[in-house]
């Protein structure tokens, strides 16, 4: 894959780098918040690995210039900021996954390879399901004229289902394309969130297009 690396210090940013060559990665690196915007829109890359404090312009701000630019290459986004608010932050300007520092190298690749098993967004940022329509780069969710207010995790839950629309997905597939490689994440949390989807979409999908495979996993259909 063809990963762009954002971190401004010089020694962490060539250890990532030897350890994504190593496996057979191509790294660009940036260091700072412009030069990594004009690598993305030069692109393409297939991850983008985003530190969230540079030295001219944070990630938070790097990444929704991104979005706005209708870049929607996968951001993993780096910190050591690992609380709940900061993690809510960053998936809610646009970030795919999160990772806190200090972190392992095995799980900053697993992460990476998660996110590049991702179909990519189209370039609008738009996913759409029959009226079902999600806006990745506004990050607002609607049902025909009617908006659905979803969590960061929700909304990646759908759009990963509308990604696969048509499919049977397993727990397994939808932990590892939602939730990636974070530690201590069980399969019964999927239907948990499939839950809380099928409350919030409530009347507007009268035709109750998201289903449950016994045994299997979940479906989601396009509807009429």
């Amino acid at each position: 894959m063809q990963v762009l690396v954002v971190e401004d210090e010089p020694k962490m940013a060539a250890l990532i780098k030897r350890v994504l060559v190593a496996e057979r990665h191509v790294v660009d690196i940036a260091q700072d918040g412009v030069t990594a915007v004009a690598l993305a829109e030069g692109g393409p890359h297939d991850v983008i690995v985003l530190d969230r404090m540079l030295p001219d312009i944070d990630g938070i701000t790097v990444l929704r210039l991104l979005r706005a630019k209708g870049i929607a290459t996968p951001v993993l986004l780096l910190t050591a900021l690992g609380s709940v608010d900061d993690r809510v932050a960053g998936l809610d300007a646009g970030a795919d996954d999160y990772l806190a520092k200090p972190f392992a190298f095995s799980e900053l690749l697993a992460r990476i390879r998660a996110l590049g098993r991702r179909p990519a967004t189209p370039a609008d940022g738009r996913l759409a399901a029959g009226d079902l329509v999600l806006d990745e780069l506004r990050h607002v969710a609607q049902v025909g004229e009617q908006s659905v207010d979803l969590s960061a995790r929700e909304f990646a839950l759908l759009g990963f289902l509308i990604r696969h629309v048509g499919q049977v997905v397993t727990r397994q597939q939808i932990l590892d394309g939602v939730w990636g490689a974070e530690p201590d994440v069980y399969s019964n949390v999927v239907d948990l969130y499939i839950s809380y989807l099928r409350r919030k979409l409530g009347m507007l999908d009268r035709a109750g297009r998201l289903r449950t495979v016994r045994g299997v996993g979940y479906s989601l259909r396009a509807g009429d």
